[in-house]
């Protein structure tokens, strides 16, 4: 079994939800030494996340956003840490609500998502500054 780790950093992003397929493949070429075997992204953040969906329609960014701000507001006077901004507690629930990490399967050294799956970077702070993620691909 081979096992090949890479910790990457992305560029800042904004607020939203930001297609990075592309990026992390570009960045991890040892994925296509991989016949059958998986790959795990961890997002080394507690204010930003990842998912998986549709990577067509680009409305369907703009939907999540509108969705988790309506879901979990900036500005509650109920949350105490605050310290951080306004927007710091808010993305903390965000993210815990999505997923700090994901398992996608690697065929023939590809990932194996279905035609209209992207990986997603969401960012919840309004300036969150660049993120790092750690890349772990492993199998045969």
């Amino acid at each position: 079994m081979k096992f090949y780790q890479k910790e990457i950093q992305l560029e800042s992003f904004p607020r939203g939800f930001h297609l990075i397929t592309r990026i992390i493949l570009n960045q991890f070429k040892e994925i296509e030494n991989i016949e059958v075997g998986q790959l795990q992204v961890f997002i080394k953040h507690t204010s930003a996340s990842l998912t998986i969906n549709e990577n067509a329609d680009s409305s369907v960014r703009t939907d999540f956003e509108n969705y988790f701000n309506k879901l979990v507001p900036d500005n509650n006077n109920y949350f105490t840490h605050t310290l951080e901004g306004t927007d710091d507690m808010p993305a903390h629930i965000k993210a815990s609500i999505l997923s700090n990490s994901l398992q996608i399967p690697i065929t023939n050294g590809k990932l194996n998502l279905g035609i209209w799956q992207g990986i997603f970077l969401c960012e919840h702070r309004n300036f969150g500054g660049s993120r790092k993620l750690v890349l772990t691909a492993f199998g045969n």
